[in-house]
């Protein structure tokens, strides 16, 4: 640590940041706009100029820039210098000159970075009254708007978009004065990480076109933590909400796991809450009618259910470990589900155990950044878990470090560091069936079938150590590769293993578990991670339970007498054959969702769930990061929490014995006694009791309208705003607010001077660090005990002896209409593209886009044909939620030309 004097008070700083950096941290107010802690410094704004003094006796000093100066020891700076003043205030003054001043129209007005500076530096009137530089906006896309005639020039956009994100759609078209950032034509950003733009754009050039399409200012919503659940990945974000609906979703920074960036997947996937066709009563289907009832007919006939058989619970990766937990106090352990077929079931059950079992560790997402050598083994992360291929991406900066550090480039100043990446060799390798967006920037990329890639994987494993089981009969070229492959991870002194369930094959896990190992083994800081399916498939492997296969079993056998369906549409797990034969041997159908699904209209009684956004709960991450989401909105009855529901059927059902959970907190409290794997739940965030100087926290600014607003649409009326139990933060304005607040409790990021999301500087403890109250969620894997020694697995496939004429059919999830909920949401709809059968070598007679069929899991299925010279021969992908027809691993099938017109 170093000292420096800001305008004559010393304050702590490091030494390995600018001076920027070391005056936000210190609390002083420093205007800047092309800076941000995780793009680094380039200087282009040049709007955080301050003076600095070469010892106590220089009284001249010189300007330099903040962001692109180091911290020294001693450094003596000042921010009120006159000078350096009057620099400031003439800098946000030319680069205000083609600015329309249209801030009462702006979306970003309220919650605009420039508007605080503009503020900061004492601009306040115009001098310019000439003509003003205009331009024409471009169609972005159903995610952005775009009004350049906004921008400031200062690079943020193009150095996120195509530097850090990979992007190439997007650039700065200049000539002297005329700087334009768009594309160079009309269309919507390719990239998965273009909502991203809405933050980093200090000004309102590139602002969220859903949010905007429905009026609210941002000083009118009210705000609550929540957790992603369009993956496993976990990212952190903040609901936003007026009146009664959701208006937006944006990033809460969590230090270890998605920091200051969401994929687009996960900001405009919240549109499924909004939806007109959400269940919002009880539905009873009488002779093939569905019929709304109240919520007491609702129970008397759940009750009445009851007496004809024993109650069999299937739940949801979906679904929090509370909803999850409820259904199972319902039914006992022996009669709930997972709500997952065999193969899937028993994958999802290793995940955690493979995890514990390595001695590799288990890394976080920012963790994953600093890797020095990756492999991606058989899963396609960027549809997957779009968030950790952003992370992977990052390990490519990290390359140039060494080649930084040796010419004395720090690691912020970052067109330098690029300048020296670009000779540094890529640590990425790539092995997947199918092209992915990494494939560019990867040092190896390679396709083959996934048993082929587990193969090879357990191959490196015996290069690493020749201890490990090896893989026979290798060709010559997978045998070189092999031997690539593990040369750079050896070479590596923190390597990162990736995998995951994407194909539903046991053995391309198994063979990440021996190269992790192998790894270990070696004595490099190797780490391994198991991409999960779902966004709570961890704690559904953490709570246990039987597999689909199993509930059919019951059924066929009499041993069902109702079946209770929480939040999971069993038509995307089972094709339509063996549900029919499930439901035909169930007397009762009871569907509890907070989505209109294919099984609810076949349920004999529907009951209208809570989405995330109105209600409260954990998800626990791929990493095994147990995380709580808090409500925004308070749901109207029958609405309610899928636990709720399961919780009053225990009473009508039992009449005893029923659990009284009256709260959140209870039901956390009641899976940490139960479930020991689950035990630190309770530490995921504080309990709806916590308090900040004694009072509630507010969810909402102080700058809202006031409480009748809120309502208005229904009653000019003022009432009680209804508090929710399950949460520590008050409906309203009135409240406790710090940047001391919990991270997992924090509902919106404001400090005096600081409306944008650029005041979250001030809840770090240091710029790009832990969160100044703590950061949110619980480690549930740390506690395992490391294998001793290591534990080889042997389930190498053999070679593949498939006929010429045969294909193995993969699943393809995409980015955009795979995912259950997100596919729901208008704007992710408008980017869902056809669904085909893709091929890498086409049969004679058939030529790109030709219909042909096949049969899948006893469907005929009729699909475009799409060629995609980059799979390997004998590989056809196909995306796995086309209706009644999921599949969850890969079959053979035949395809046959389809002529009919």
């Amino acid at each position: 640590m170093a000292t420096i004097l800001i305008d004559g008070r010393a304050c702590p700083a490091r030494t390995d940041e600018n001076l920027l950096q070391a005056c936000l941290e210190a609390g002083a107010d420093l205007p800047y706009f092309c800076w941000h802690p995780e793009l680094g410094s380039v200087g282009a704004c040049r709007q955080c100029a301050i003076k600095q003094f070469s010892g106590p006796d220089d009284k001249t000093g010189r300007i330099v820039m903040a962001c692109m100066t180091q911290v020294t020891d001693g450094a003596i700076l000042s921010i009120d210098d006159p000078q350096a003043r009057e620099f400031r205030a003439g800098v946000v003054e030319w680069l205000m000159t083609n600015h329309p001043h249209d801030c009462p129209v702006c979306p970003e007005g309220g919650e605009c970075h420039l508007q605080d500076m503009t503020v900061m530096t004492g601009h306040d009137s115009r001098r310019y009254r000439f003509a003003k530089r205009t331009h024409r906006n471009q169609d972005l896309g159903p995610f952005i708007n775009h009004e350049m005639n906004r921008c400031i020039g200062c690079y943020r956009c193009v150095r996120f978009y195509r530097d850090y994100a990979g992007g190439e759609d997007l650039a700065a078209f200049a000539a002297h004065n005329d700087l334009y950032f768009g594309r160079h034509e009309d269309g919507a950003l390719e990239s998965a990480f273009s909502g991203n733009l809405v933050e980093i754009c200090p000004t309102g050039v590139f602002t969220d076109k859903p949010f905007s399409a429905v009026y609210s200012r941002k000083w009118d919503m009210g705000g609550a933590p929540s957790v992603c659940a369009h993956c496993a990945v976990g990212c952190n974000t903040i609901v936003n909400a007026r009146q009664g609906s959701v208006r937006r979703v944006i990033n809460r920074y969590h230090e270890a796991v998605n920091r200051y960036f969401l994929c687009d997947r996960g900001r405009y996937g919240h549109g499924f809450t909004n939806a007109p066709t959400r269940p919002r009563a009880p539905i009873l289907r009488q002779g093939g009618i569905p019929v709304p009832i109240s919520m007491a007919t609702a129970l008397e006939r759940f009750a009445t259910m009851a007496k004809d058989g024993p109650i069999v619970g299937i739940g949801s990766t979906r679904a929090s470990l509370e909803s999850n937990f409820a259904l199972r106090c319902l039914t006992g352990p022996d009669r709930f589900s997972t709500g997952l077929a065999q193969l899937e079931h028993d994958l999802t059950m290793q995940v955690p155990a493979l995890l514990r079992a390595t001695p590799a560790r288990n890394p976080s997402l920012h963790d994953m950044e600093s890797a020095d050598a990756v492999l991606v083994l058989g899963e396609d992360v960027c549809v997957t878990a779009p968030r950790l291929s952003l992370a992977l991406r990052q390990t490519l900066r990290r390359a140039a470090f060494p080649a930084a550090d040796a010419a004395k480039v720090p690691h912020w100043m970052d067109a330098a560091v690029r300048m020296f990446g670009s000779d540094a060799p890529s640590p990425l390798m790539v092995l997947t069936p199918a092209a992915t967006d990494l494939d560019p920037i990867a040092a190896t990329a390679h396709r083959a079938a996934p048993d082929a890639i587990a193969r090879l994987g357990f191959a490196v494993a015996h290069r690493l150590d020749g201890s490990a089981p090896d893989a026979p009969d290798l060709s010559e070229t997978e045998s070189r590769l092999a031997d690539t492959i593990a040369t750079a991870l050896r070479t590596g002194r923190r390597p990162l293993i990736v995998a995951g369930l994407q194909y539903a094959n046991a053995a391309l896990i198994h063979a990440a578990a021996n190269i992790a190992t192998a790894l270990h083994a070696t004595g490099a800081d190797a780490a391994l991670s198991l991409v999960a399916p779902d966004c709570n498939s961890m704690g559904m492997a953490l709570t246990g339970g039987i597999p689909l296969d199993a509930v059919r079993t019951m059924a066929r056998t009499g041993h069902i007498g109702t079946l209770v369906v929480v939040e999971n549409d069993l038509t995307r797990r089972l094709d339509t054959a063996t549900l029919d034969e499930l439901l035909a041997a169930v007397p009762h159908l009871v569907v509890i969702d907070h989505i209109a699904t294919r099984l609810a209209e076949r349920a004999d009684l529907v009951l209208p769930a809570a989405s995330f956004a109105e209600s409260g709960g954990t998800l626990v991450s791929t990493e095994g990061r147990a995380q709580r989401f808090l409500p925004v909105i308070t749901p109207t009855m029958p609405v309610q929490e899928s636990w709720r529901w399961t919780q009053q059927f225990t009473r009508a059902a039992t009449h005893a014995d029923a659990p009284e959970w009256t709260n959140l907190d209870q039901i956390v409290a009641t899976i940490a006694h139960d479930i020991p794997a689950l035990s630190r739940i309770i530490d995921a965030a504080p309990d709806a009791g916590y308090r900040l100087d004694g009072r509630r926290l507010r969810s909402e600014p102080a700058r809202i309208s006031g409480r009748t607003a809120v309502r208005a649409n229904i009653s000019v009326h003022d009432r009680p705003l209804p508090q929710s139990p399950d949460t520590p933060l008050s409906p309203s304005m009135e409240g406790a607010y710090s940047p001391d607040t919990p991270g997992a409790l924090v509902p919106f990021y404001h400090a005096p001077g600081w409306n944008s999301v650029q005041s979250l500087n001030r809840f770090q403890q240091e710029i790009g660090g832990p969160m100044r109250g703590g950061d949110a969620g619980a480690r549930l894997l740390d506690d395992g005990i490391p294998a001793q020694a290591p534990e080889w697995h042997h389930d190498i496939p053999a070679p593949s002896t498939a006929a010429p004429d045969d294909l193995l059919l993969l699943p393809e999830p995409r980015l955009f209409g795979t995912e259950e909920l997100s596919a729901l949401s208008p704007p992710i709809a408008a980017r869902v593209t056809p669904a085909t059968l893709r091929l890498g070598t086409l049969p004679a007679g058939l030529q790109d886009g030709g219909m042909v069929s096949l049969t899948l899991a006893g469907e005929r299925l009729t699909l475009p044909v799409r060629h995609d010279p980059a799979l390997p021969p004998g590989i056809a992908l196909c995306p796995p939620h086309l209706a009644a027809r999921a599949f969850t691993a890969p079959v053979r099938v035949q395809l046959h030309r389809d002529d009919t017109p």
